[in-house]
């Protein structure tokens, strides 16, 4: 009896284990970042973080490529690397790849910090992303120090370089990753990451001030990718994807606006204005830049309001080119709107809103065809002769009519006008025509 106990209470807590969770400590949990530094990736690295740590994983690897991006996401990074249990490493790599700006202190902020041949690190001045460009003046001081403080006390933390992290900040300076290695800026460069994880092996860290042993030997490399949720948030905050998703908003947003009722458009066009607002979210925006784009838009409603004869159309087109040059305003390239897309985007989109426009006003301007006053112009027949008062036959129905002058049974008659009520006003065909004849 107590055999059978024994042999279901192992059953029992295999069970129980294999349906916990993974428990793997042999594992390293590998993060491949090849994308600016925004909301999204810093979520996907804190999460990643989050769970390697509750899963006891060896160590984190985190591949970097990055030109840099947002100083909120990047310092939330950091955060999480400095209060991981398990060491973080960080490997600037595939060859080509570069960790600048807020990659930089991502990477100074490592347990163990390589880099691949032909790889860069720096030029981690600071810029103002809230929408005027470079800082200047005292703002811009203060930025710097803040930022050059804050990498010295990352690269002292660990042991690195603190006078080039600092230079990196200052100068935006950026050096190679053989001079990187030489001037203690990394520990590593390694061709590969299995030539990485050879390096590092048997090498200590600090935690809580005491030395812990990094054994990579045994260790299994485990990637780790976006959900595809991550994955189109982070395309969003790409500027092209923001600008076109925008633009995209403007135009179901204005045809819901000229033709009502339609709804699709509009729907389509607030799903995409939101979207549009999430990327820009984490870029640089001139507000001044979307106001033109704004302006622009309501320049184009009132063309189907007011008759300009074209002027609130140019004046838009204007205004729309214009905003669209200033909403991005970064000297960094990979922060900026492609030249050629605006100009496409630009020309399709004043094409649709002139044509829209012209629809709309040349449908105002065209005849009624339906209710009372889509009568006027109307052949008919007299069925009553009319003396001030008679009956008519007009598109397929008995009508009262009256007349300025007598009109005979079955003379054919052209409806002139409305009456009172549902009387219509109208006149000989006949003396109609020869009264246009006598005034040709």
């Amino acid at each position: 009896m107590h055999h059978k106990l024994a042999i279901l209470t192992i059953f029992l807590c295999g069970l129980l284990l294999s349906t916990s969770g993974r428990s793997a400590p042999n594992e390293i949990r590998q993060l491949q970042i090849a994308a600016s530094i925004n909301p999204v990736t810093a979520n996907f690295i804190i999460e990643q973080i989050e769970q390697a740590n509750r899963e006891n994983d060896r160590a984190i690897l985190i591949q970097l490529d990055t030109p840099g991006g947002l100083d909120s996401a990047m310092r939330e990074i950091i955060q999480a690397q400095l209060n991981s249990r398990a060491p973080v490493i960080v490997y600037v790599a595939p060859q080509g790849a570069r960790a600048a700006s807020a990659g930089a202190f991502i990477t100074i902020a490592a347990d163990f910090a390589a880099m691949a041949p032909g790889t860069n690190i720096g030029a981690a001045h600071p810029v103002n992303l809230g929408g005027g460009g470079q800082a200047e003046g005292a703002m811009a001081d203060k930025a710097t120090n803040d930022a050059a403080a804050y990498a010295r006390s990352l690269a002292e933390q660990r042991g690195r370089n603190p006078d080039w992290a600092e230079k990196a900040v200052r100068e935006s300076d950026s050096i190679s990753a053989a001079t990187a290695l030489e001037q203690q800026v990394v520990d590593f460069v390694a061709e590969s990451t299995g030539d990485l994880l050879k390096q590092i092996d048997g090498l200590t860290y600090l935690r809580n001030g005491q030395k812990m042993t990094l054994i990579t030997s045994d260790a299994q490399l485990v990637t780790v990718e976006m959900t595809w949720r991550q994955k189109v948030l982070n395309s969003i905050a790409n500027p092209n994807i923001a600008y076109l998703l925008m633009m995209l908003g403007i135009l179901g947003i204005f045809f819901e606006i000229s033709q009502p009722g339609v709804i699709l458009p509009g729907v389509i066009g607030a799903v995409a204005i939101l979207l549009a607002f999430f990327g820009l979210s984490a870029l640089p925006v001139n507000y001044v830049g979307v106001l033109l784009i704004l302006l622009a838009f309501v320049l184009f409603i009132l063309e189907v309001k007011v008759v300009s004869y074209g002027m609130l159309s140019v004046c838009g087109v204007i205004a729309m080119a214009f905003g669209s040059l200033m909403l991005i305003d970064s000297s960094e390239p990979y922060l900026q709107i492609s030249r050629a897309l605006i100009a496409a985007t630009v020309t399709v989109s004043a094409g649709f809103f002139l044509f829209a426009v012209s629809m709309v006003v040349r449908t105002q301007k065209r005849p009624a065809v339906s209710g009372q006053e889509g009568m006027i112009g109307e052949i008919g027949t007299v069925v009553k002769a009319i003396h001030g008062r008679g009956s008519v036959f007009v598109h397929g129905e008995y009508w009262q009519a009256q007349a300025e002058e007598p009109i005979p049974e079955g003379t054919e008659i052209e409806v002139t006008g409305m009456a009172r009520g549902l009387e219509l006003k109208v006149k000989s065909r006949e003396n109609l025509q020869t009264k246009k004849t006598m005034e040709d």
